[in-house]
């Protein structure tokens, strides 16, 4: 072996043990998904015991608050297991009936498809909620309306984009290079 063999291997040996610098992230998004947990049960603790004097408004703001954080920690667990297994290392865990199927089958593609559909439904929550709280009559109609159409703006942009990622793959898989 020449020695520029050798410390090209050296390199690419080094290049490729980098991927370990992403673990921390992983482990951080973990933390995240707990704290997302404690968000979501403390927001729970904070509605169930007023549920008899709950409209029927307030009511679904609260289950679409609680389906927010719902599919935002989806959208976290879906990352932190899909980019560990794409870029860092395959999860050891055996393929037991508790083992989500779509886990060590989401590709870099498929993580992009699956986080831009759960931005874009989340947004959309958003907007619905925001809807709810149209006629509340401590809000100023005119601010409501310029955020609703400012939500609307980036809804329809985060759905544009999903499209266009969703085309541009498409294409990509029709190619041949």
């Amino acid at each position: 072996m020449t020695d520029k063999s050798k410390i090209e291997t050296g390199f690419e040996r080094m290049l490729f043990a980098s991927r370990w610098l992403m673990a921390p992230m992983y482990l951080g998004l973990a933390i995240g998904l707990g704290m997302m947990t404690i968000i979501f049960l403390r927001e729970l603790v904070y509605y169930a015991p007023q549920i008899m004097d709950l409209t029927a408004e307030k009511a679904i703001l609260v289950m679409l608050t609680l389906i927010d954080l719902t599919l935002a920690a989806n959208l976290l667990l879906i990352v932190l297991f899909s980019g560990y297994e794409n870029f860092v290392s395959k999860l050891d865990i055996g393929d037991g009936a508790d083992r989500p199927e779509w886990m060590g089958k989401v590709d870099f593609s498929g993580l992009k498809m699956k986080l831009i559909a759960s931005i874009v439904a989340i947004s959309a929550i958003d907007l619905l909620k925001r809807f709810f709280e149209i006629g509340d009559p401590n809000q100023d109609p005119l601010v409501v309306q310029k955020e609703i159409y400012l939500l609307i703006i980036v809804h329809l942009t985060f759905v544009s984009s999903g499209v266009l990622m969703a085309v541009m793959d498409w294409l990509g898989s029709k190619s041949k290079y």
